[in-house]
């Protein structure tokens, strides 16, 4: 089983973007702990990073298309693009999962932060663990 495990944008500054939220660990990091946690699952990540809004929206329609569950942390697009909010519901539709994660508790941070237009489209989110919340959502959509 393949996954992919999409970010979006400024998640290329982890580490040194806003340490006491995000943490001190880098995308790279964060890469290579998913990669740990899904070899422990037997599953292979093909793991993304990107501050385009299309090339997000382009790599959940090759998930719709290549039929491949995702993790998703769509960082700041989470709060207003429905363009990736539609591309999440195609994937969901067809009936694969997406599970949308976040580093920090949206729900404990400013009141524009507090709003997904993607939470109604997914499979389930995990939130506010730190990278945790990658493992988490890779072990369920792993089956562990």
């Amino acid at each position: 089983m393949k996954l992919l495990v999409l970010n979006g944008p400024n998640l290329n500054l982890l580490g040194s973007r806003e340490p006491d939220i995000y943490g001190l660990q880098s995308i790279a990091e964060l890469e290579k702990s998913c990669r740990q946690t899904a070899s422990e699952c037997g599953v292979e990540v093909d793991f993304r990073q990107t501050n385009s809004e299309t090339e997000l929206v382009e790599w959940l329609q090759e998930a719709f298309t290549n039929k491949l569950h995702v993790v998703l942390n769509p960082a700041a697009f989470t709060h207003y693009s429905y363009a990736l909010r539609d591309a999440c519901a195609a994937v969901t539709g067809s009936g694969l999962k997406l599970i949308e994660v976040h580093i920090s508790n949206p729900h404990a941070r400013e009141s524009f932060r507090q709003n997904s237009v993607i939470s109604a489209v997914a499979t389930g989110v995990i939130a506010g663990f730190g990278f945790s919340s990658y493992h988490l959502a890779i072990r369920q959509l792993a089956g562990r």
